[in-house]
């Protein structure tokens, strides 16, 4: 099975839409897992029409997506326990908190910090962050992660940094 893991997309307010790159993703996609920050409605109704989506809302979206998207996410991927949140608090303390908090998980995504996050915790949870395929914010670069499972395993994330780094340079 292979994931789209995006989060922080900001559509249409730092982006007027995610860029190519990240549509052909989509496409590629059995599931896309977006941890928040749509900002507009119209992106997820995009993404439904091409793939299964899994997702949460963050703290910029409004009432629209907050009555059709959960705050927690939890779904069985492939024979793997997955859980998304799109805020998880600060980075000092986060693996502890959170392993405290979704034990009976395999994987948490997360988003908020457009900061990309792969670690595993003692005791086997792994916590991803995609960072933002449209706001980079201080990082060098727009990023999104695809992951493949399979038989109860997580075979596979990479982190993909799109071109360009100035913000503006990651966008159609």
């Amino acid at each position: 099975m292979r994931l789209l893991i995006v989060a922080d997309t900001h559509v249409p307010k730092r982006a007027k839409d995610m860029p190519d790159q990240v549509w052909r993703a989509v496409d590629e996609a059995d599931v896309v897992l977006h941890a928040g920050d749509w900002v507009h409605v119209d992106l997820l109704d995009a993404l439904e029409r091409r793939a299964r989506v899994i997702g949460v809302y963050g703290n910029n979206d409004g009432p629209d997506l907050r009555a059709r998207l959960p705050e927690v996410a939890r779904v069985d991927l492939a024979g793997t326990r997955w859980a998304m949140v799109h805020e998880t608090g600060p980075a000092k303390g986060r693996e502890e908190r959170c392993a405290r908090a979704y034990p009976d998980v395999d994987v948490l995504v997360f988003g908020h910090s457009h900061i990309p996050w792969d670690t595993t915790v003692p005791g086997g949870l792994r916590l991803l962050n995609p960072g933002s395929p449209t706001d980079r914010r201080r990082q060098p670069a727009c990023t999104y992660l695809t992951a493949d499972v399979a038989d109860g395993m997580v075979v596979d994330v990479t982190l993909h940094t799109l071109p360009g780094a100035v913000p503006r340079a990651c966008l159609r």
